[in-house]
């Protein structure tokens, strides 16, 4: 049976389709930083005449926004964000991002043959036409974000995902990110260079990045002269330019005499390297109301040389931003789906919740007496939701972040 035809894919001046365009600007908002990930990629592209490499990241490492800057630096790549609704299946990837290909390199199609969403062969037959007309140093990069929401089920088993093809033609490179996990477990056969970066081999970097993306929004913007005026005549910045995030911040923390580098590294801590933590927890403060945190002026004083009291009360319990806690409802409802976890998996979550530090397999499998081959199987399933660690040559896991082990402390599970 034919299916309906779907509406032609609008697409915008940059030459990306305009469903995509909105995530594209909010993920580059107020970036910062991330030189070591971009170095890698232009050595990648410099090196290899065409390959894979793929960013590596826990949940709200900033890989998404890394994606999006690269794009919105380099607008002539191809890009597609399997995170969006309805765009994990493989015959949405194709039509999508053949017609890109098409409308982008002025391909003489005026519409795409009814089995081009059959497998990969007219993706690589594009791919194929547009390498044998690229320029010595011209370069065709197509840009994924988020392989692990891919709906494996839309496609044949065995089959790579999105059907990215195995091999790749001269000039052709593709940009990936994607969640931690299993290396055999990858939904990829290719045989073609290959590099991955995973975000935690680089905790310094990640820090310094984390500690910029804050200072960001703690510098007053620099006014723009006015046109025709002299450069010492400056305009007040634009509406839109973020001057609202920083002058509420700033104010907030005026108000409750709240050193700003202090500030800072003391939110670094909590932030563990993790961007999607950092922002929720930014936008969340100037919302705050004084009540929130009642003190006298006295107490306000002292508590300016403690660091410790200068995180607001809120965010330490059960009062997460509501947009972190959507967040984390997402995670659990992807670890254990309602009316589908198993009694290993709600055991072994309450194992990893109870435990500060990392904890090994074999410990778990004794704290729940069970055998090891009961653990591994749900930590497999976990990967892009935990922290691992060698220790003693043993592989120890903890949850990716404690804030969300707190957070699940504090469910009890009612969802399940």
């Amino acid at each position: 049976m034919n299916s309906p035809p779907k509406p032609p894919i609008a697409i915008n001046s940059r030459g990306h389709p305009t469903e995509f365009e909105q995530i594209i600007q909010e993920k580059s908002h107020n970036f910062v930083g991330r030189e070591f990930v971009f170095t890698a990629i232009n050595n990648f592209l410099h090196r290899h005449n065409q390959g894979y490499f793929t960013i590596i990241g826990a949940p709200g490492s900033g890989k998404s926004a890394i994606l999006a800057k690269y794009v919105t630096n380099n607008p002539q790549v191809i890009y597609y964000n399997a995170e969006l609704e309805g765009k994990n299946r493989a015959d949405e990837f194709l039509i999508n991002i053949c017609t890109q290909l098409i409308h982008q390199y002025s391909l003489n199609y005026t519409s795409l043959p009814d089995n081009a969403t059959e497998g990969s062969w007219f993706f690589s037959s594009l791919l194929q036409q547009i390498s044998d007309e690229l320029e010595p140093d011209q370069k065709l990069i197509i840009a994924i974000d988020g392989l692990n929401c891919i709906d494996r089920n839309s496609q044949p088993p065995g089959t790579n995902l999105f059907y990215l093809p195995r091999y790749l033609p001269d000039g052709v490179y593709f940009l990936l990110t994607r969640r931690p996990f299993l290396r055999e477990k990858s939904g990829l056969l290719i045989e073609t260079p290959s590099q991955s970066l995973d975000l935690a081999d680089y905790p310094e970097q990640n820090r310094q990045d984390i500690q910029a993306y804050i200072q960001n929004y703690l510098t007053p913007l620099t006014p723009l002269p006015y046109e025709g005026r002299g450069e010492q005549d400056y305009s007040p910045p634009l509406v839109g330019e973020g001057l609202g995030e920083r002058s509420n911040l700033k104010s907030w923390l005026s108000n409750h005499y709240i050193n700003e580098q202090e500030f800072c590294d003391r939110l670094t801590t909590l932030g563990e390297n993790n961007f999607m933590y950092i922002s929720q927890v930014i936008s969340a403060i100037p919302s705050l109301r004084d009540a929130t945190r009642t003190v006298s002026f006295s107490t306000r004083r002292s508590a300016n040389a403690n660091a410790e009291n200068f995180y607001p009360e809120p965010f330490w319990y059960n009062q997460l931003p509501l947009g972190l806690e959507a967040y984390y409802q997402q995670h659990l409802h992807k670890m254990i789906p309602p009316e589908q976890g198993t009694e290993y998996s709600i055991d072994v979550l309450n194992v990893l919740i109870q435990q500060q530090k990392a904890i090994s397999v074999d410990a778990i499998a004794q704290i729940i007496d069970t055998d090891e081959y009961e653990v591994e199987e749900v930590l497999e399933n976990w990967l892009e939701f935990l922290q691992q660690q060698g220790i003693a040559s043993e592989t120890h896991y903890s949850l990716y972040h404690s804030n969300f082990r707190d957070w699940l402390g504090r469910q009890a599970f009612k969802t399940l």
